[in-house]
């Protein structure tokens, strides 16, 4: 039997602590953020994706099949994007993580791409409880196939032996994830421009990129994440934790030095 879910997961950001002041309009260093972004269909939806990002290429004007790369787009191109996105049959949860917050960042930095494995964890987390909470009898075998987007130094067999261990450690290590609904051996990796599902991740990471992320003159923008905001994933109306996970602190804990994020704590 096949499964019962697609997921598609992209990113954000890089892994680097070395933070710099921005150069006028151009930022230097690492990232202050890294955020994993994923769009959840059922497998019977799938197809859903690809009509998706047809209808986007359409109002762009854009040729059939031609990857689209949300950075890459103006302003009045994103916006079109995410409307088409929320009206698809699709759920979405995200995981940014701040990383000058983080207290010992020399625990990421012993080895190579361990904080990117650490966000893989928290977003397959609530995944596997948003698949769980909505199977239907019938539908597939309960479990959801995951697709990363593929990133070129990155060993997703790593990934997935690193997902084996937190299987055989759960307890101990405290690990949530259901694994009645993640299977390591279902984990994969595809270039973006393959998958439909994979550019909507895309869209779905870098809009709640300009959303923390200050520009040279201190301004963000939300109104690529506020159509979205009625399919991110909820657990009895609670957004955060579930749909929206803030780590190392919650998005209140952040408001105190990042007043721009007083958008993420209303929600």
């Amino acid at each position: 039997m096949s499964a019962s879910f697609r997921v598609y997961i992209d990113e954000s950001g890089d892994e680097g602590f070395v933070f710099r002041p921005n150069v006028g309009a151009r930022q230097v260093g690492s990232s202050r953020w890294l955020i994993l972004g994923a769009v959840i269909v059922r497998k019977e939806n799938d197809l859903g994706c690809v009509r998706c990002l047809d209808a986007v290429r359409q109002v762009l004007g854009r040729p059939a099949r031609t990857p689209l790369h949300f950075t890459d787009l103006r302003h009045e191109q994103r916006l079109p994007y995410v409307r088409e996105i929320a009206v698809t049959a699709c759920r979405l949860t995200a995981v940014l993580i701040h990383k000058p917050s983080i207290t010992e960042p020399e625990r990421f930095t012993f080895g190579r791409h361990q904080l990117y494995r650490y966000a893989s964890r928290l977003l397959l987390e609530r995944i596997s409880w948003l698949c769980r909470d909505h199977r239907k009898a019938g539908s597939g075998d309960g479990f959801a196939e995951v697709m990363f987007s593929n990133r070129a130094q990155m060993s997703y067999e790593e990934l997935r032996d690193y997902l084996r261990h937190l299987k055989t450690n759960s307890e101990a290590m405290q690990v949530r994830i259901d694994w009645s609904v993640i299977d390591p051996d279902r984990i994969d990796a595809k270039p973006h421009d393959r998958f439909a599902g994979l550019q909507m991740a895309d869209a779905v990471s870098s809009g709640l990129k300009y959303a923390v992320n200050p520009n040279p003159y201190g301004d963000i923008e939300t109104r690529y994440v506020e159509p979205l905001l009625p399919v991110f994933y909820r657990r009895e109306g609670v957004l955060h934790g579930y749909g929206l996970k803030f780590w190392p602190k919650n998005a209140a804990g952040l408001v105190v030095d990042q007043p721009h994020l007083t958008f993420f704590e209303k929600l």
